[in-house]
């Protein structure tokens, strides 16, 4: 591996963390109703733990609501014990068509608790950020001492490295600052 490759690959790598970051954010409940909610949701149809976007058709039509319309009728009630057994903390409500999902406003105490998780998630993300680079650096001095590259070589390369995690540190702080301000927002 050269000097190009390993920064390619850990930019890679950096990109990835901050995908991720952003998907556990999607599953962080704010006060508005999203599909995203269920994204998580199996069901255990016919002895098959089946995602319910496989099984129904999910529609955010308000803010405050998520509705379920299955297109298997004996499923509705396998999607509501899903729904109850969920950590999502929301009770179903079954009109024999569809099932609706209806968001509560957050309580105080909650916004807080979720802008923690928040926090934390952003945390791991900035983690794995700082491993890339740790893997990265690692990777320069093993080059540096196979004399594959000069000391002067590796200083800028290690400089290089470090500028883009932070980059990436800044990147992942943005998008918790976003999240939490829709958190807390009312």
């Amino acid at each position: 591996m050269d000097k190009d490759t390993l920064l390619l690959d850990a930019e890679e790598r950096m990109e990835k963390a901050i995908s991720a970051l952003e998907k556990e954010f999607t599953k962080l409940r704010t006060g508005r109703a999203t599909t995203s909610l269920v994204d998580n949701l199996k069901v255990d149809y016919y002895g098959t733990m089946t995602p319910v976007q496989q099984m129904a058709t999910v529609a955010a039509p308000d803010s405050r609501t998520v509705t379920i319309q299955p297109w298997d009728k004996g499923a509705m009630s396998l999607i509501e014990k899903a729904i109850m057994n969920s950590d999502l903390g929301l009770t179903p409500q079954n009109d024999g068509k569809v099932i609706r999902i209806s968001i509560p406003p957050l309580t105080e105490d909650r916004r807080k608790e979720l802008v923690k998780v928040c926090k934390k998630y952003t945390e791991e993300a900035k983690i794995a950020i700082r491993n890339v680079r740790r893997d990265a650096n690692d990777g320069f001095k093993k080059l540096e001492k196979d004399k594959v590259m000069s000391e002067d070589e590796l200083k800028k390369a290690m400089d290089d490295i470090q500028k883009v995690t932070d980059s990436y540190v800044a990147k992942a702080d943005q998008k918790a600052q976003a999240k939490e301000k829709e958190i807390m927002e009312i």
